[in-house]
């Protein structure tokens, strides 16, 4: 099969990152991405566990675990390889795919859990090389040969990436050296192979995977070499399907030999059953102490960057940014390296990593799967920008993420929720911090295909029992009317949308002077935490404006269904305004007219007043929205009171039973109130009832076959001096009692 790979791709990074990352060191393929994840691959696992894994479940149950963990690692390869040629991957490898797909978020909670598994690794790899020293010499300190090992270790790979890499081809020799000794071996003495036969009372097929599957997740030693490489698109595909390729092949042939030279017994109980049956003995010695020396020498390569990435996209505190800084034409993480020296030295000195060391596991393989959960959401979204060379199907990478977390519960299930819980932790610190980045990712493809989604979904036919605010507020400049904004904040809660506008009077379209408002209204919008969109149109009056937005905006069936207006107080324009309102009942929509009361505005937030003129007179829209602003914190204590005004004591009764059924069946909480007019003006009652309300809902009257702005201009005078009111038009043919 061929690939073709990008030679260039456009640049990729965050500002502090981006003068530093100029540079590379020039690493290939063979030597910056397939020499550290071999290695890391056939690694002590091989050594010291593969005899055991052979000795527990067989020849053939060994090729089928083999072909499992190597399908899940490989499939995870895949998924890097189709990230990996779609962009540029600086410093930081798996933390840099991660962050620029699903966010700074997603990234940094995996980039610290990755950089502390990657350094606390060091620990353990150093740990296993002292205890394997102490059981061939003897009368040795494990501890200091440890600390001795992990220093040793930090200078050569301080000294420069490169020459700890060459360091590495040495241990792959000795690994070469041991794998050839065993080819030419021959049997055990005085034992009959195991061979084909199936063992008896071994160890369950999972719990035995669960052993064998760390053997296969050394992909990301190379990954992490990412800002060092000096072709990282080509190199890390390459690289990393033939590292992954030759462990399959060696993991496939050894059974073979395993099986064919030892028992069962031999194999289970002799940790070093290689060394029994290779050409010669000591060559396995060198083999695990290059195979621990190697695995922690890529961790302490790796570690570093991503720790340095980290600091310069701003993810660690600000006090820790020098961790960012690079040394050298290569820059190389020097002061990343002695940091991580720190940490790793404080491990060694506690000696007994037995603990931690499965979350640590947890930790690489939570990697492995929202980097499989990337790509997949990715190639599913279908992006424009998210042309890979190296194409791979998402459905492949979904199957590797599911994989990955299946693996992860059977190694240790408690081991996952305390990294999955550690994750989460780190995840909601960073979002509380509310990082900006320079770079895109996912998340708003993600928004945008379940908007399509849904849009596609809604019906266009009118739907009561489904019915949500969609408000268009049109308040010009936030400053001057923040109550508009205010009130059509709490009505919407959780509820619907808001769409703040303001037209731009002109002739001529001022295209500058329309973005610039837009900016300033969403500035203030997100100062005051308000969720909002904004549009600003042109236009030569405002009323032409507002009516052409009323009739271009929207989305499909997402169209405004309320409009929300601030009262008209300029006489000269009272036609204009008046014939607008009649415009916008004709395209059907429910328009509300806040007059708010300049000095008290909404006073102590306690008490609404509803006056009800029936479910056709704009009732049952007033008592849903009354019911809707008492949801939100400013007026969950509020009080609703729903008044009707009949013209006797004889219909008071009957009007206050149908009230109570009302509001039953609205399922509303609030306390009806019958007033007795006794020849008593509508205006009089209203003042004399509503003078101490918070607001006051007061329906209009529609404005067919009458005069509405001489109708408009009355019931602004009859309702002069009293608390904020909002004037209520419900749309026409649309039943709010069904809502």
């Amino acid at each position: 099969m061929k690939f073709l790979f990008k030679q260039d791709s456009p640049p990729e990074t965050s500002d502090e990152s981006k003068s530093v990352d100029a540079q590379s060191s020039g690493l290939g393929t063979f030597g910056g991405v397939y020499t550290p994840s071999i290695l890391t691959i056939l690694g002590v696992i091989m050594y010291l566990r593969f005899g055991w894994v052979v000795g527990n479940v067989g020849l053939v149950g060994s090729l089928i675990i083999v072909t499992l963990a190597t399908s899940i690692t490989l499939l995870t390869s895949l998924s890097v390889c189709a990230i990996a040629t779609d962009k540029v991957v600086r410093v930081g490898g798996a933390y840099y795919m991660i962050s620029r797909c699903l966010g700074i978020e997603v990234g940094g909670a995996v980039g610290i859990s990755l950089y502390f598994a990657q350094a606390l690794s060091i620990a353990l790899y150093t740990i296993g090389f002292a205890e394997s020293v102490v059981q061939t010499f003897g009368d040795l300190n494990q501890t200091y040969i440890a600390l001795a090992t992990t220093i040793l270790v930090a200078i050569l790979a301080v000294t420069s990436a490169e020459v700890a890499v060459k360091a590495q081809y040495v241990i792959m020799g000795a690994i070469v050296l041991s794998l050839l000794s065993l080819a030419f071996g021959g049997a055990i003495p005085d034992v009959t192979p195991q061979g084909w036969s199936i063992p008896e009372n071994g160890e369950s097929f999972w719990g035995v995977f669960a052993v064998f599957f760390p053997a296969v997740t050394g992909i990301m030693s190379g990954v992490s070499m990412s800002g060092d490489l000096s072709n990282p698109s080509r190199s890390i595909p390459s690289g990393t399907l033939a590292a992954v390729g030759t462990g399959y092949l060696v993991y496939m042939i050894l059974p073979l030999v395993i099986s064919m030279r030892a028992d069962t017994a031999t194999l289970t109980s002799v940790p070093l059953a290689m060394q029994m049956m290779s050409f010669w003995g000591p060559a396995i010695l060198l083999g695990v102490w290059g195979a621990t020396l190697s695995s922690a020498l890529g961790s302490i390569l790796a570690a570093p960057r991503v720790l340095q990435a980290l600091a310069r996209d701003g993810i660690l505190p600000r006090w820790l940014s020098f961790l960012g800084r690079g040394s050298g034409e290569n820059d190389e993480p020097r002061i990343g390296t002695w940091v991580t020296l720190g940490v790793a030295i404080a491990a060694v000195c506690i000696g007994d990593l037995n603990l931690i060391a499965p979350v640590l596991t947890m930790f690489f393989l939570t990697t492995y799967l929202v980097l499989n959960v990337s790509a997949s959401i990715e190639g599913l979204l279908q992006s424009p920008s998210f042309r890979p060379s190296f194409k791979v199907h998402w459905i492949w990478s979904l199957l590797g993420g599911i994989g990955c977390l299946g693996v992860m519960f059977l190694i240790n299930a408690v081991a996952t929720m305390v990294a999955a819980a550690i994750v989460l932790v780190i995840f909601l610190w960073l979002q509380q911090r509310e990082l900006t980045t320079t770079w895109g990712d996912v998340r708003q493809g993600i928004w945008m295909a379940l908007l399509r989604t849904g849009v596609f979904q809604i019906d266009r036919v009118q739907d009561a029992k489904n019915w949500r605010p969609n408000i268009l507020v049109f308040s010009g400049s936030p400053y001057k009317r923040w109550s508009l904004i205010q009130l059509a904040y709490a009505l919407t809660h959780k509820r619907g949308f808001i769409t703040v506008s303001s037209v731009v009077s002109s002739v001529e379209r001022d295209l500058a002077r329309q973005i610039h408002l837009e900016n300033t209204i969403r500035e203030q919008l997100n100062k005051q935490q308000v969720q909002a969109l904004v549009r600003v149109v042109n236009a030569p009056n405002p009323f032409e404006g507002m009516l052409q937005l009323v009739e271009a905006y929207g989305l499909g069936p997402l169209v405004p269904n309320i409009i929300l207006l601030g009262d008209s107080e300029q006489q000269n324009r009272r036609d204009q305004y008046c014939n607008m309102i009649a415009q916008l009942h004709e395209a059907k929509r429910s328009i509300m007219v806040l007059r708010e009361n300049a000095e008290l505005g909404f006073r102590q937030f306690q008490r609404i007043d509803v006056w009800w003129g029936g479910m056709q007179d704009n009732g049952g829209l007033m008592l849903l929205l009354a019911h809707m602003l008492r949801s939100t914190i400013e007026w969950r204590n509020a009080q609703i009171y729903l008044k009707l005004v009949v013209p006797n004591q004889a219909g008071a009764k009957d009007a206050e039973i149908n009230m109570n059924a009302i509001l039953a069946k609205f399922r509303i909480s609030a306390v009806p109130e019958v007033i007795v007019a006794a020849n008593r003006s509508f205006e009089t009652v209203l003042h004399e009832s509503s003078r101490d309300a918070d607001i006051i809902f007061l329906g209009m009257a529609t404005p067919e076959k009458r005069d509405f702005t001489k109708y408009y201009e009355q019931m602004h005078a009859r309702t002069s001096n009293l608390p904020t009111i909002m004037y209520v038009m419900a749309a026409p043919d649309f039943n709010f009692a069904e809502v």
